[in-house]
């Protein structure tokens, strides 16, 4: 179950690519509608992607997906209300090493990806909105389409995803309870540890480049 989840997480967060856009820029939803087949089409081509070479994996997800998240709004939902009892050293540790975890674990994901396709459907927002939801539609061949929704905010350097919501579970609120049991066991020290445990699990084994 989780490894579908966060498959089609995958899947669905590459609709984002670097692209300079600004805040005044396109709409959210234009914007993932453009991107959308670029990236669809870099899986498709790219030999690398094709062959499951993980370093080249990693530093693809590092270069054109990851810039477009707030990795730091990300971790202060997954963390909780425990995030303001840590040191301002434990949060950037802890923003490190969700970063990482999540690298590996999109990396790891996009092996899984089999010809699907997305559709976004018309944003239904006002233009002076600064917090919206994208809502998307992932098509797979032979099975039922997934939905998944962006939850963006304006920052002054451009739209930034801060959570994402996969047929109606939040990837913050999915943390949440687990870094909540975490933290109640091992402390901060202890969530810490344990996701940067994660990082490396998901890191390229012996011959994998």
């Amino acid at each position: 179950m989780k490894s579908t989840f966060f498959a089609l997480l995958y899947i669905s967060v590459l609709s984002f690519l670097p692209s300079g856009v600004s805040a005044g820029g396109p709409a959210p939803d234009q914007l993932i509608d453009k991107l959308s087949g670029e990236v669809l089409e870099i899986l498709h081509t790219n030999d690398s992607l094709r062959a499951g070479e993980t370093t080249q994996v990693v530093g693809l997800v590092e270069q054109v997906v990851l810039p477009h998240f707030n990795f730091r709004r990300m971790t202060m939902l997954a963390v909780g209300r425990d995030w303001r009892d840590a040191s301002p050293e434990q949060q950037k540790r802890l923003m490190d090493a969700f970063y990482n975890m999540l690298v590996r674990t999109y990396s790891n994901a996009l092996t899984q990806y089999r010809d699907q396709t997305v559709q976004v459907r018309p944003l239904r927002a006002s233009p002076s909105d600064k917090i919206v939801k994208v809502q998307t539609e992932i098509r797979q061949p032979g099975g039922q389409p997934v939905t998944v929704d962006y939850v963006l905010e304006q920052r002054a350097d451009g739209w930034k995803i801060f959570d994402i919501v996969v047929t109606g579970v939040s990837l913050v609120t999915n943390y949440r309870g687990t870094f909540s049991q975490q933290i109640r066991l091992g402390g901060i020290d202890g969530l810490i540890r344990s996701l940067e445990a994660k990082g490396q699990e998901f890191a390229p084994g012996p011959g994998q480049s």
